[in-house]
């Protein structure tokens, strides 16, 4: 008899003995079912997790660099403290950089502010209000779906005009085009120009959507006058981004009067800040919740094992049966660890079943998820290792009994 042939009689022998204990099958099968459901629904929400990160921190640009008074992520509130007591980065150092760094696709200044905005009878308060320049449209991640974008001349002159965001402008203006009209934006009036495309959310907090543009020198004249800038730098080669880093601190430092040997008071910050900081809580997250939903798993293989033992134990007399007729230890051995496996592999499809349904209803109610195929796949690989490592020892015990001891249980 060949190996084939033998697995192909062990997995009828498997099914024949699940079809005669349904019931105990069954039971058997409920720990590898929550062990799967727990270990996959675990790994499906790192998963999505992770995706809908890249997906949102994608907005930030791989290829763009961000100065700024305070980084954007800290050791401790030591730090955060220093950072607190720079001096701000001025209009003047910011126009130093747009000068004098060369290697990048632009350079913008940019202040941010929250300001109360009004058109006829509707207002909306706490918007986020953006002062740049022209060059912020081409170095940054949004795009402008009707009219257009400031130009030189107007962010020279500080022209009172803007730029608004999608959801502002589907409140101000669900039935008339915004082109044209004038929002009171604080105290001030402009002119919108142009409509960002839709931005969704930044990390699922900050919406995108909410915010208005206006030129750099407007929001000087009429909001902020002497404001804490930051800058950002689109490079032209990615793999460039070090040396652009390296040259763009220099800039810094010499307009910021910086003598040699003394630390930077100002952070140059890039978006694999966020993704290893992502990458570290995210690890250790899955390696936590890996560990705890595997007990459930280590639990469901140990009754695996005791039902094998005692299936083992009753089967005893057919064993002998089967070897004094010829039958291999192999074969004794491959028919219990088929059965094991056969037994996990039921249970993991049930818990994969069970864990779509969860996914699906929890995208309904929280948060998107997918289950993708490599975790699908890897609830059906852990399930039969499951199978076959506990039902090693019960099948290692029926392939070396003794076929005349066998043959004497009653």
């Amino acid at each position: 008899m060949n190996f084939f042939t033998e697995l192909k009689e062990g997995l009828a022998i498997a099914w024949d003995a699940i079809r005669a204990n349904k019931m105990r099958s069954l039971l058997t099968t409920l720990g590898i079912i929550i062990g799967i459901v727990t270990v996959t629904l675990m790994g499906t929400a790192i998963d999505s997790m992770n995706k809908a990160f890249h997906k949102n921190i994608a907005v930030i640009g791989v290829d763009t660099l961000f100065v700024n008074r305070i980084g954007w992520i800290m050791n401790s509130e030591v730090d955060w403290q220093k950072m607190l007591r720079r001096p701000s980065i001025t209009r003047e150092q910011a126009r130093a950089v747009e000068t004098q760094m060369t290697g990048v696709r632009g350079v913008a200044p940019r202040v941010d502010i929250t300001q109360t905005v009004r058109y006829k009878d509707k207002t909306a308060s706490g918007v986020h209000v953006i002062g740049t320049t022209d060059q912020f449209l081409a170095i940054s991640s949004f795009s402008i779906g009707e009219g257009r974008f400031i130009s030189p001349a107007e962010a020279q002159g500080g022209r009172p005009v803007c730029i608004i965001g999608l959801d502002v402008a589907t409140n101000f203006f669900a039935t008339e085009s915004p082109l044209g009209k004038t929002l009171r934006i604080g105290a001030r009036k402009l002119e919108v120009i142009g409509v960002l495309e839709k931005q969704g959310t930044f990390l699922g907090l900050e919406s995108l959507d909410n915010e208005v543009i206006i030129p750099v020198q407007q929001l000087m004249i009429g909001y902020w006058r002497d404001p804490d800038f930051s800058i950002q730098a689109k490079v032209n080669n990615v793999a460039e981004m070090d040396n652009e880093e390296e040259e763009l601190r220099g800039i810094m430092r010499k307009v910021r009067h910086i003598a040699p040997g003394e630390p930077d008071d100002f952070t140059i910050n890039r978006q694999e800040q966020f993704v290893s900081l992502f990458n570290s809580v995210a690890g250790t997250i899955a390696a936590v919740g890996l560990v705890i939903t595997g007990l459930s798993l280590f639990v469901g293989g140990i009754g695996i094992m005791n039902i094998m033992f005692v299936s083992v134990a009753e089967r005893t007399r057919e064993i002998g049966v089967r070897k004094a007729i010829g039958a291999k230890r192999r074969t004794i051995l491959l028919q219990f660890l088929i059965e094991a496996a056969t037994i996990c592999l039921l249970g993991g499809l049930v818990g994969l079943v069970l864990t779509y349904g969860a996914t699906l209803a929890i995208s309904q109610l929280l948060i998107e998820m997918n289950m993708s195929l490599p975790i699908m796949g890897l609830a059906i690989l852990v399930s039969l290792l499951t199978g076959v490592v506990s039902g090693f020892l019960p099948a290692w015990r029926a392939a070396r009994m003794d076929p005349v001891e066998a043959l004497r249980n009653e």
